[in-house]
């Protein structure tokens, strides 16, 4: 698969090794302070290819280097937001008790692009007919 993108003077997004997931990185300084909302900007805007989406997460590093979370658990961009100022952002939340410093270049996060699933109807039931599982968290027990 090829993936346009725009880089905005950045280096090009990296896949090590044998991995899945491809890392992305800060495209600026930042600090952010005790319980403080940022989104950090990841300096790249991609058109993915048609059928697609890409779906962002922290790196399993992020939280223990900058004690960071990402603020909405996960992000995704769908195909539509290819605009060159489309420019990929890591909502950034610090949930610790001290700031944190990322620098430009830090790998906070990572990517892969996956085919979006089919169109999807709805058929309306008052019921659906079925055995009920128990409940989140009820496997296994």
């Amino acid at each position: 698969m090829t993936v346009r993108i725009n880089t905005h003077g950045n280096p090009l997004p990296k896949q090590y090794g044998n991995g899945d997931w491809i890392d992305l990185s800060a495209a600026e300084n930042c600090i952010i302070n005790p319980g403080e909302y940022r989104e950090i900007s990841l300096g790249i805007s991609m058109e993915l290819p048609e059928g697609t989406f890409a779906m962002v997460v922290p790196r399993s590093s992020t939280y223990k280097k900058y004690h960071i979370i990402l603020a909405n658990s996960v992000g995704i961009i769908d195909q539509a937001y290819k605009g060159d100022n489309d420019i990929w952002r890591f909502p950034a939340l610090n949930v610790s008790n001290t700031a944190s410093y990322i620098a430009k270049g830090d790998r906070i996060a990572q990517f892969m692009i996956f085919n979006k699933g089919e169109t999807v109807a709805f058929d309306k039931v008052d019921s659906l007919g079925n055995v009920d599982r128990g409940g989140i968290g009820s496997t296994g027990k």
